[in-house]
């Protein structure tokens, strides 16, 4: 890994935004599953949460690959345990839906913690989300069409948010806390040593946190990981 590469890994996660996410109830395209990651690469934020009843997504493995590796991926079984966790994190649960009382996406303050709720691609959002949201919001359509493919509605949306978090701020210092950034740096920077560790359910080695480099060796490795490179 060479320090340019180091320095980019952290510059990018030092703008990761940890109280700005998603919740994808039922959005189970696999091309829209990856549109949707890349705008929240883009956006920076640090996780996203999904309602998937199986215990996983339906993701286009080439299509995908490089936006999962930098977002990291919460599961719920369903909607109400979703929007559980989310509150008790402190986010407000907003659904992109045009219910009679929402508000046009651009007039919401996404400087607060947000959680944004995405529905399916054919059905929207369950009757469950929108009686316990705390905020409707919709993007004004001019047209005959009702709605906008929801990978494009993210991408709208979470592009605003990005608008007026960068006009208060929020982007100018790393927002996560120590032990999360240091986690989270190596996983970037090392990850098949990281998946090492977890499998043997070690503890991560130290390591330089301005050059990259790893300053101890795993007990019971005999080297091996040492062996293969940073992607």
């Amino acid at each position: 890994m060479t320090p340019e590469r180091f320095e980019k890994l952290k510059q990018t996660l030092v703008l990761r935004q940890p109280d700005l996410t998603v919740l994808l109830e039922g959005v189970n395209k696999p091309h829209n599953l990856a549109a949707i990651m890349r705008s929240c690469d883009a956006v920076a934020l640090f996780e996203i949460n999904a309602v998937a009843e199986k215990g996983a997504l339906r993701r286009r493995p080439k299509a995908s690959a490089g936006s999962r590796r930098w977002i990291k991926t919460r599961l719920h079984q369903n909607t109400a345990d979703a929007f559980e966790g989310l509150c008790q994190s402190g986010h407000r649960i907003v659904i992109a839906h045009p219910r009679p009382d929402s508000i046009a996406f651009t007039e919401y303050d996404y400087t607060q913690p947000t959680a944004i709720v995405f529905g399916t691609e054919l059905h929207g959002l369950s009757q469950y989300a929108s009686d316990n949201a705390d905020v409707a919001i919709h993007i004004p359509m001019l047209g005959m069409c009702e709605s906008l493919n929801v990978s494009v509605s993210a991408a709208l949306i979470l592009y605003e948010a990005k608008r007026q978090r960068l006009a208060a701020g929020m982007y100018q210092q790393r927002r996560l806390d120590q032990k999360t950034y240091e986690k989270t740096l190596f996983e970037w920077a090392w990850p098949q040593i990281a998946h090492y560790c977890r499998v043997k359910k070690i503890a991560y080695p130290a390591f330089d946190l301005e050059t990259g480099d790893i300053l101890e060796t795993i007990p019971g490795s005999a080297g091996a990981p040492w062996q293969v490179d940073s992607v």
